[in-house]
């Protein structure tokens, strides 16, 4: 008895040098929001060369700049590019920091499913939008994994938001097709905690201050600073004046101060 598996082919990895454009640059008819997803252009050969190793699938690639040490991961969307080129998302370009036209390396990896996520939007205005959660979880739809430190873009209502992978569970980097992963959301970038109800109510009364010019009877100017106090203080600091009991008709008399 002989057992012919022991000769069986062992994965081989799919390792490749392109150069690397964006999506924009991509020849042919021009293409809807694949700029904001997570998936990149290969050549025919490259699938060509995929489909004669024995790799597993989905297809996941690791990107890597060997100039930068700048690690992502992507899925592929069509084996359309150049020979010896590649097209991604600009986003994705700078993460990795590449120019157009720089060197990628591209590896087939395998990536475990994710089981979390969490995201920092880069503005506060990503706050106006009603179920950000939602919104996320239909924008990933365009993506096939997810890398920590990654700062991916999404689009809604003709907008682009940005948010950065804080954190991946239950590694670094994750598949994230078909899979079931809790969402969760950091503070965006710039946002301020508004003060709660008990710090208005111990917060201390601001007491104001203002400088008011008159005149005296004999023409000369005076100045005083006056204080602009609570109404309870200023109901006990008033006095209510003496009548006087000598007053006789036709007659003005002036009091003075002294």
């Amino acid at each position: 008895m002989f057992n012919f598996n022991m000769f069986a082919e062992t994965t081989r990895p799919f390792n490749t040098m392109y150069r690397c454009y964006s999506v924009s640059m991509l020849p042919g008819t021009e293409r809807i929001n694949v700029d904001r997803g997570g998936r990149i252009f290969l050549p025919p050969s490259a699938l060509d060369q995929l489909t004669r190793l024995n790799i597993v699938y989905p297809m996941l690639f690791k990107l890597t700049n060997p100039h930068q040490e700048r690690v992502t991961h992507c899925g592929v969307l069509e084996f359309v590019a150049d020979e010896g080129k590649c097209y991604m998302p600009y986003w994705m370009m700078r993460n990795l920091l590449l120019d157009e036209g720089s060197m990628v390396k591209i590896e087939s990896v395998s990536l475990p499913v994710a089981t979390f996520s969490k995201f920092q939007p880069q503005s506060v205005d990503f706050l106006d939008i009603t179920n950000p959660k939602a919104v996320l979880e239909n924008e990933l739809r365009s993506f096939a994994c997810l890398t920590t430190g990654d700062v991916i873009a999404i689009s809604y209502n003709d907008r682009i938001y940005e948010l950065c992978v804080l954190e991946t569970k239950p590694e670094s980097a994750v598949s994230i097709i078909e899979c079931d992963m809790n969402v969760d959301f950091a503070p965006p970038v710039g946002y301020v905690e508004p003060p709660s109800e008990v710090e208005k109510e111990t917060k201390p009364q601001i007491e104001k201050k203002y400088t008011s010019k008159g005149f005296r009877i004999d023409g000369k100017a005076i100045e005083r600073e006056d204080r602009i106090e609570p109404l309870e203080s200023c109901k006990q600091s008033q006095q209510r004046g003496q009548p006087d009991y000598d007053y006789k008709p036709g007659f003005i008399k002036f009091f003075h101060n002294k």
